[in-house]
């Protein structure tokens, strides 16, 4: 399982120490780094995070309470336990300390077996910051929630991040590591890689091996027709639909052969290099050229052709459904599928760079590309709305005060969150977290969540840094 990083958030302002003797030291804040950890190992680290560098060496006692486990027959602990308390050494000068937890026995389907630990007191000058206890689970349980770093790679956004709320876990993938997603669902429909900017033209043709020119008006930007002219896939993730702008920029794979065209490809943008000013992105490089590609039925899964422009022959690869997930991921590169999203019930949102519709008034709808984008995984069953925190407050919303009506435009939309979330900055100010909002997220399992966004730019101004703060609903 992916390691995450996780962050502490002080609840106190800790002003830095004097150097004379008669100035009390400031009371420091200690958090368990995660309100909740599901058990995957025979051994599992439990880290706790100060607020600040400590000042002095001292201990942390850490008491636990226990549900159908007993310490010394279904787990250890490292320093042992005592009387259900492991005291904790920490040196000067650290910024976390952990403890082990070792788990003798496994949990039967069914049982619920877990420890609550919970900061009891310190030797120093300490006290307890955001999460005061944590649940180690046996089994696998719903992440009670967490602060974590959801970074995409900095200011050039060269990562896809997939984040599962109720495990807590998450994906990075390098955004150019794949071109089509074949969808494993019923239909037989193709997505291209709006990340990197990538769009299509249907030709008239069914010969893949036809001579093809570049058409420059295949390209995603403001300005451009490919908006209008369907040259890339609707923003929405709904896959259905026929006519320009609607479901996907490749038809529908027909189960006649000769109904399926060629289609000219613009391979979009490398993942920028270049180092941007403080603040901003630069996410495209080079270009990663044309290619012609025509798509198939081969039974249940799917048949690519693809060549070079100019080639009079093809390579042509079999591409099968998996129900497991929502697409099976290609790439003309390597020729072979990558593994991009995680399973379809294992995640619920994806920060990416996005290719997305942008209004232009009486110009109508343009293509744009996106940074810092999030979306939500809605073929896979997750939902979400938008709270203003003017209506109500991050600290008191409840699963009482969820309204189920309010997810609906989530299920045909799976950019509820997209760049609301934050503040784009400009010439003289820096991009920044929009304080006034908070989303409830509703998993395919039926967990509540409200979730809040912390940064979104690291200590030195830089871009694809972002902090993720949530909790489950009760």
């Amino acid at each position: 399982m992916k390691k995450l990083l996780f962050l502490s958030i002080a609840l106190l302002s800790l002003a830095s120490c004097s150097s004379d003797d008669n100035n009390p030291v400031e009371a420091n804040a200690v958090s368990f780094a995660q309100a909740s950890v599901n058990l995957t190992e025979a051994t599992t680290p439990i880290e706790l995070k100060f607020a600040v560098p400590t000042v002095e060496t001292g201990t942390l006692t850490i008491s636990f309470t226990e549900t159908a486990v007993v310490s010394g027959t279904d787990f250890t602990t490292l320093p042992a336990a005592t009387s259900k308390t492991v005291v904790v050494p920490f040196e000067k000068g650290v910024s976390s300390v952990s403890f082990t937890f070792n788990k003798l026995k496994e949990a039967i389907e069914g049982e619920v077996k877990n420890v609550v630990f919970t900061i009891a007191s310190s030797s120093a000058n300490v006290v307890t910051g955001l999460n005061k206890s944590i649940q180690v689970n046996f089994n696998q349980t719903a992440s009670l929630g967490s602060i974590l770093a959801a970074t995409v790679g900095g200011p050039n956004e060269p990562n896809q991040l997939y984040l599962d709320l109720s495990s807590g876990t998450s994906k990075s993938v390098n955004r150019a590591a794949w071109d089509f997603g074949f969808y494993s669902g019923n239909d037989f429909r193709v997505v291209i890689n709006g990340s990197v900017k990538m769009a299509v033209k249907k030709l008239e043709t069914s010969d893949i091996t036809l001579p093809q020119e570049i058409d420059a008006n295949v390209t995603v930007g403001a300005g451009t027709t490919a908006a209008l002219n369907g040259y890339v896939d609707n923003p929405t993730g709904v896959l259905a639909g026929a006519g320009a702008g609607v479901g996907t920029a490749i038809a529908e794979v027909s189960a006649t052969d000769a109904d399926n065209k060629v289609y000219l490809v613009n391979m979009g943008a490398l993942v920028g290099t270049e180092v941007p000013k403080k603040g901003s992105v630069i996410v495209d490089g080079d270009s990663r050229g044309w290619r012609k590609v025509r798509i198939l039925r081969n039974g249940n899964g799917y048949k690519i052709q693809y060549a070079e422009l100019a080639s009079t022959t093809f390579t042509e690869k079999t591409i099968s459904k998996d129900a497991a997930y929502n697409f099976t991921f290609f790439s003309l590169a390597s020729g072979n599928n990558v593994s991009v999203e995680p399973e379809k019930a294992k995640w619920d949102l994806n920060f990416t760079v996005f290719t997305n519709y942008l209004n232009m008034g009486p110009s109508g709808e343009v293509t744009y590309g996106y940074s810092d984008f999030i979306t939500t995984n809605a073929k896979g069953g997750t939902k979400v709305y938008q709270v203003l925190v003017s209506a109500q407050a991050y600290a008191d919303f409840t699963k009482a005060k969820v309204v189920e009506d309010n997810f609906k435009v989530s299920e045909t939309d799976q950019r509820i969150i997209g760049a609301t979330w934050r503040n784009g900055g400009s010439d003289t100010t820096l991009p920044s977290i929009r304080t006034d909002r908070f989303y409830v997220v509703k998993d395919a399992a039926g967990n509540y969540y409200k979730v809040r966004f912390l940064t979104m730019l690291n200590e030195a101004g830089e871009r694809g840094h972002v902090t993720v703060e949530y909790a489950i609903l009760k």
